[in-house]
């Protein structure tokens, strides 16, 4: 019974740990957007909270497809590791530098948004079963 319960506050929270580390990438992207050959990171979000939903630990490490291919570095967290992929360039720049601050500024202001509203249905949640408990 319990378990019924609290399994939306389960994807919740879930959702974020994946908001808050990819909150920290897009910094980082921002941060290094004048640095010389630096290639932009980000997450495949849908698909780590598919993964998250269905199980399996939604901050997975990374693999390879072929034998010859180097295995993509992964971010530590407190639980886990996050699967990270390279940002398409979209404008090519004289010293190799991926990051597109429109577009990284853009995905930071929409997760920022997200990760708010994330924590607004958890706070509602906790709220709806406190006063249930409570009777009230």
């Amino acid at each position: 019974m319990l378990d019924k319960m609290t399994s939306r506050l389960d994807f919740h929270s879930n959702a974020l740990l994946l908001r808050a580390e990819r909150q920290r990438l897009l910094a980082s992207n921002i941060a290094n957007a004048d640095t010389p050959g630096y290639v932009a990171r980000d997450l495949n979000f849908s698909q780590a909270l598919r993964a998250a939903t269905e199980g399996k630990s939604p901050l997975a490490g990374t693999g390879v497809t072929q034998a010859g291919h180097i295995p993509l570095p992964a971010a530590q967290t407190s639980h886990s590791t996050v699967s990270l992929g390279y940002s398409v360039q979209s404008q090519p720049s004289l010293d190799n530098n991926t990051v597109d601050l429109d577009r990284e500024r853009a995905n930071f202001v929409d997760n920022s948004v997200r990760y708010e509203a994330t924590l607004r249905f958890i706070n509602g949640q906790a709220k709806g079963m406190l006063s249930a408990i409570q009777g009230q």
